[in-house]
């Protein structure tokens, strides 16, 4: 069978046993064995065993249950409305008034956080009915909440960075600090739609509530301060090449109790919930690790990698063509596949053209973090759109559409990434070595 027919059988085999309602990590485990037992010499039970245990036993990857441990365990404190009441006084004289509040509760709590759906879901709860009570249209405070939930994957720290990270071997942290600017640029493009669209529709916006004095503000903005040293605790440790993004990850879990406890929201029953939900999640996380691994290494045995890179070589394609090519590839590919899938399963094969394309991993990281932003709010398998669908009772193609102006602003984004790299690269480059 030629080298095409082998990829088509193997793609043909893998939507085949995903759409039957197989576990994604034993999908892609049982694909891998099939191309091994049939278009290899190596026993793949043997090479199975070895790949899984290498895959799970890494030190680097001990980083991606702590950061959901974290996010858990702030899920279930006072944290969110905190958040609230600290920023939306600072929002009344912007055009839109708190509608940025979906945009900057977002950011910040992405920043402790490093999950979409829970930064979508954590920033909901607080924000929706709030915003329906004060008479905000629902278009818009769904939209601008559905595309500001998927900063959760952007800002460090961020669970989808360091499965890349794990996947490519490009460094976490480097990666982490290579989306602050990204994250900010992207909030600023979310805000900014916001104060365009409420110039249009001036009687859409409620009035203002009253306003408070600076001094008062400032009060207000005093809530903030848990949030912000557990940032601070978090990223300043990473950033300052004090601790490695695993050793951050259990400060953060520390922080996390710390605020927990001195909230009054940590007991025997929320630290155990927090542990099992945590727990869960990286279960099925690790599976799916260790089922891309094992297809990685099945597609080097038959070669696939490497005639997928000659073929795309053999396009001719210029490097912005191969960007563009791999970005419909991804948006395409996240209609189906949730983003940690996305990019387990992909890099093994994708990783040799990039680098043969002279594109730098670590922009290619952040890259990727963007297309994967975009999958979370495209149907049908659009995790952010779920999240509000649970929340608000509407209808997944009503939330796709009122989200739609943040896809495309999220295309502008890539654009302007690519344009000017530097936006990815340069913090990486003022890290401690």
């Amino acid at each position: 069978m030629s080298d095409v027919g082998v990829a088509l059988a193997l793609i043909v085999t893998l939507f085949l046993i995903l759409g039957s309602g197989v576990w994604i990590g034993l999908t892609l485990s049982g694909v891998a064995w099939i191309g091994m037992q049939l278009f290899s010499s190596r026993p793949a039970g043997d090479a199975m065993a070895v790949t899984i245990w290498g895959s799970a036993s890494g030190w680097t990857l001990t980083a991606l249950p702590l950061f959901l441990w974290m996010g858990e365990i702030l899920f279930r404190t006072r944290l969110s409305q905190d958040m609230f009441k600290g920023l939306s006084p600072w929002m009344q004289s912007l055009p839109g008034r708190l509608l940025h509040a979906n945009v900057a509760g977002c950011a910040v709590f992405a920043a402790v956080s490093g999950s979409s759906a829970a930064t979508c879901a954590t920033i909901g709860k607080m924000s929706l009915p709030e915003l329906k009570r004060r008479g905000y249209p629902d278009d818009m405070v769904i939209g601008t909440l559905a595309g500001a939930g998927t900063l959760g994957l952007l800002i460090p720290p961020s669970i989808i960075t360091t499965v890349y990270g794990v996947s490519a071997d490009v460094s976490i942290a480097k990666l982490f600090i290579a989306g602050v600017i990204p994250g900010i640029l992207l909030a600023i493009l979310f805000s900014g739609y916001i104060m365009v669209w409420a110039l249009l529709n001036p009687k859409r916006v409620p009035p203002a509530d009253p306003s408070l004095s600076f001094i008062g503000k400032l009060k207000a903005s005093l809530s903030l301060i848990p949030v912000a040293l557990l940032i601070l605790a978090v990223l300043g440790s990473i950033y300052s090449g004090i601790a490695t993004a695993t050793e951050a990850a259990a400060l953060g879990v520390v922080g996390a109790l710390v605020i927990s406890g001195a909230q009054g929201s940590l007991s025997w029953d929320s630290f155990k919930q927090a542990l099992l939900g945590a727990t869960r999640l990286y279960c099925m996380m690790a599976l799916i690790l260790a089922g891309a691994a094992f297809l990685t290494l099945s597609m080097g045995y038959i070669g696939l990698p490497r005639h997928l890179a000659e073929w795309i070589g053999s396009l001719g394609l210029s490097r912005p063509q191969l960007v563009v090519m791999l970005g419909i590839f991804f948006v395409v590919l996240g209609c189906f596949l949730d983003g940690i899938s996305m990019v387990v399963l992909t890099m093994g094969v994708i990783m040799p053209t990039v680098i043969a394309a002279g594109i730098d991993p670590l922009w290619f990281g952040i890259f990727i973090v963007l297309v994967v932003e975009m999958a979370q709010i495209t149907p049908p398998v659009g995790f952010n759109l779920f999240v509000l669908q649970g929340m608000t009772g509407k209808d997944l193609l009503y939330i796709a559409r009122v989200t739609f102006p943040m896809f495309l602003l999220m295309v502008a984004a890539v654009a302007i990434v690519y344009l000017v790299p530097e936006l990815v690269t340069w913090l990486p480059r003022q890290m401690a070595p």
